[in-house]
């Protein structure tokens, strides 16, 4: 699946203290350029310092390709699927606390290649994380 990137940041869930500003200016610039799309967004979680726990490169991309900087998500991956409570104004957060979880656990086996979550034009969010 070839995206194309709207914008990128490099940050790490637990040792940035710009956390919250770069994600929310993140999506705050990707959405005043998707104004009047009606596609799937893509926030895609890639190029992992280690796992959860380090950096990695958060990137806002569309399915469609117009000359743009791309990422190139293999087609053979498997995922595990995660559906998105999106009643509960943390849903997002909520699941990927679940995903931590899991991990944690070992009944989560992450490969950290490519992680998206997916966002559908109906409201609709999915998390779909690479496993091994």
């Amino acid at each position: 699946m070839k995206l194309t990137v709207i914008n990128s940041v490099r940050t790490n869930n637990f040792n940035d203290d710009l956390l919250l500003q770069k994600i929310s200016g993140l999506w705050k610039d990707a959405s005043s350029r998707l104004t009047g799309q009606d596609s799937i967004v893509y926030g895609v979680y890639h190029t992992y310092e280690s796992n959860y726990k380090g950096d990695y490169t958060l990137s806002i991309a569309l399915e469609d390709s117009q000359n743009q900087p791309s990422l190139e998500i293999p087609n053979n991956a498997k995922y595990e699927i995660f559906n998105v409570d999106t009643a509960d104004e943390q849903g997002t957060l909520n699941t990927w606390k679940t995903i931590w979880e899991r991990e944690e656990s070992g009944t989560l086996n992450t490969a950290y290649t490519y992680d998206f979550e997916k966002y559908y034009p109906n409201g609709e969010i999915e998390v779909f994380i690479a496993i091994k």
